[in-house]
């Protein structure tokens, strides 16, 4: 039977590790994204969200109570010990898909962080705060972006069509309810994640209908990447380059 400290864990190394390969992967459009605006745009939403994965790993790792850094969990666990969102992990492709991505996630992180900010554990409630002044920006502007895109020209209508239809049906697993989600909404600390379901689809809806999108007809496919079923040639390609360097000299300090 998992225990409180356990699930309380695994909670957090969901949170951090969503925003760690979101960060990552947002950080790789640096210098390569499509205009100057946005390519200064996603590095600071990278940095952002590279900022909050220090504050959850720092307190999985004080939970853990190992003597681990939120350092070493980041660089030195592979991926079959990563708990982030299948959505999270998968190759850019186009700017499009990377927005689109984005946009999902934001939908989900904004009533999310809000009812964290309600906790019965306070150091989650102060995180999601913090979290949650950066999430209302990337929302803000992902969702702008996604509407100027899809109501734009036919060309970028077409990719942001292909976008939504390619990161629908990974958008599920952000609403699977599992034990470790049981145990900690049982002790307060957080909503069931099925309880975001319903807002998310009236605001990322409201998103698609402005940006005259059409939302795809098939339900979520239930993937899942909470118990280690994930795809491990994009995250292990992933963490290849992201954990390099500490993995090539152990302890490196500068």
């Amino acid at each position: 039977m998992m225990t409180a400290n356990e699930a309380l864990f695994q909670f957090l190394l969901r949170q951090g590790d969503n925003a760690l390969v979101l960060g990552h992967r947002t950080s790789q459009w640096c210098g390569v994204g499509p205009v100057l605006e946005e390519d200064i745009a996603l590095a600071n939403t990278a940095l952002d969200l590279i900022g909050q994965t220090q504050l959850w790993l720092a307190y999985a790792a004080e939970v853990q109570g190992e003597g681990k850094s939120a350092n070493d969990l980041a660089f030195l666990r592979d991926a079959y010990d990563f708990r982030n969102l299948l959505l999270l992990e998968v190759p850019n492709g186009n700017f499009g898909q990377a927005i689109m991505r984005q946009c999902l996630f934001d939908a989900f992180q904004v009533p999310w962080l809000t009812e964290l900010q309600t906790s019965s554990n306070q150091q989650v409630a102060d995180i999601s705060a913090k979290s949650l002044k950066e999430a209302l920006y990337h929302w803000e502007r992902s969702s702008e972006t996604v509407i100027s895109l899809g109501d734009g020209t036919e060309e970028s209508h077409a990719y942001m069509q292909a976008a939504v239809d390619f990161c629908w049906p990974y958008a599920g697993e952000m609403f699977c309810d599992d034990a470790v989600d049981e145990a900690i909404n049982t002790a307060g600390i957080a909503p069931l994640p099925s309880s975001i379901r319903q807002t998310w689809i009236d605001q990322v809806e409201s998103v698609l209908s402005e940006a005259t999108l059409t939302k795809p007809n098939s339900d979520f496919a239930q993937r899942g990447g909470r118990d280690g079923i994930r795809h491990t040639e994009h995250l292990g390609h992933m963490l290849a380059t992201m954990q390099v360097l500490q993995r090539s000299f152990p302890g490196a300090t500068w």
